[in-house]
């Protein structure tokens, strides 16, 4: 291909272009010299800003097979480290060392840096992946003989003992007992717990930055310490006696600093233009809290309730001091003791009864899967959206009108009744010609 640029005054080029091939340039310099010469055109180099390069596998594939191979001369002949953890540590950090030593002679620095970073937030990711794993592999796994006994979830342990084979007794008392002190808990707490971050957020000062400070250093309460105070206070001096609603008092305790501190870390992201939409518009403060604030950090309310949730269900201590232990079911959060599942746990697995273990392992297995149960049910009700909910009221309202017009034909008298009835009274815009056209 032949271009012929025009020169400017000056001798230089007014116009280039360039081509994938060679491009034979013309260069016309005045009407009576014309110079030709051979130009490699300027390709740009297309940068992947994204994914996973070849260069990128061969170098964490050579990092790990020469840290392992580093790792195993070092523990078998240089020093006398023993077990897997050991092994696995030095391994790991032989690793990162010899990965950023690759990736430095094709990169520079920022880019080095960067890949290190990476490695480590994904090992810490992979790590906990695989520790939530085991955990919950291990507890099914030493579990699995009591699950599949139906009276392990329909019977209590008042009349089965330490030798008794897994085919008696059961832990529907714990399974009420948590249900029970739980819902009591979150009873206190929700109300608790968002009044208190809604003054911390919509009314600062003086007093509102001594609370902040006050559920911050709560926040690290030992569990122990929570039991005492209820077991002091509302056992000893004021005479209330050890019930599951002294324990939900103690769980409360242990779930108030959490509820309130995630919370206000969700009312202080909803955007301030909001609040002055709503107060430019005449809405007051705790109009605009109850229409604007809340509906907006709803799911982050719901993530607030989950983590203090989290927190209560699987307290042992506070349950052992202020509801005591009881072997049968006992449905009364006043009156008498009151067990529940994690203090069901550690009663069972102190017995060196093999069917006592497998009991505890089993109810373990349960609580997780209550824990579960209750985080999803939480997350469906808190990530429902504002057109979701006036989707599912859409639907409501149809299906009411679709009942309402099958019972109408059904009854000719009402019928006759609902057509000189306001619309208002029937759920229908106009009864009359959805009647005659039935007929």
């Amino acid at each position: 291909m032949t271009t012929i640029l025009d020169s400017r005054p000056d001798g230089v080029p007014a116009v280039m272009s360039s081509t994938p091939a060679t491009t034979k340039v013309i260069i016309r310099m005045n009407d009576t010299d014309d110079s030709v010469a051979e130009a490699q055109p300027l390709v740009e180099v297309r940068r992947q800003t994204g994914g996973l390069r070849m260069i990128d596998l061969l170098s964490g594939a050579g990092a790990a097979v020469a840290s392992l191979a580093l790792t195993q001369l070092l523990v078998t002949q240089l020093a006398p480290i023993n077990g897997p953890i050991p092994f696995f540590v030095i391994a790991y950090l032989l690793f990162v060392a010899i990965y950023a030593l690759l990736v430095s002679l094709d990169e520079s620095g920022p880019v080095v840096r960067d890949r290190i970073v990476r490695v480590i937030v994904h090992s810490l990711a992979f790590s906990l992946l695989v520790t939530l794993a085991f955990v919950v592999i291990f507890t099914f796994s030493r579990g699995v003989q009591a699950l599949p006994h139906l009276n392990f979830f329909t019977q209590d342990m008042s009349l089965a003992g330490p030798l008794d084979p897994l085919s008696d007794g059961g832990v529907l008392h714990a399974i009420a007992g948590t249900l029970i002190q739980i819902l009591i808990a979150l009873a206190i707490t929700i109300p608790l717990g968002l009044t208190t971050a809604l003054f911390l957020s919509e009314v600062p000062g003086p007093f509102a930055r001594l609370v902040r400070t006050i559920v911050e250093a709560m926040t690290a309460l030992p569990s122990i310490v929570a039991g005492l105070f209820i077991y002091a206070t509302f056992i000893l001096i004021l005479g209330l006696e050890k019930s599951g609603l002294a324990a939900s008092l103690a769980i409360s305790v242990m779930m108030l600093p959490i509820m309130i501190r995630a919370s206000d870390v969700v009312l202080r992201l909803v955007p301030a233009t909001l609040k002055e939409a709503s107060i430019g518009l005449g809405a007051g403060q705790w109009r605009t809290v109850w229409n604007v604030i809340l509906p907006t950090s709803r799911s982050g309310l719901t993530t607030a309730i989950i983590l203090a949730t989290a927190r209560g269900i699987g307290e042992t201590s506070p349950v052992l001091l202020t509801a005591g232990f009881t072997a049968s079911l006992n449905l009364d959060p006043l009156h008498g003791p009151m067990i529940s599942l994690p203090l069901a746990v550690f009663e069972f697995v102190k017995s060196p009864e093999p069917t006592m273990i497998a009991r505890g392992f089993g109810t373990a297995t349960v609580l997780m899967a209550l824990v579960l149960l209750l985080f999803i049910v939480a997350r469906v009700i808190g990530g429902q959206t504002l057109a979701v909910r006036e989707r599912r009221r859409a639907r409501l309202v149809a299906l009411r009108r679709v009942f309402t017009i099958s019972w109408l034909l059904r009854n000719p008298l009402a019928a006759k009744v609902a057509v000189g009835a306001a619309p208002a009274d029937t759920g229908l815009d106009d009864p009359a010609p959805i009647l005659e056209e039935s007929e």
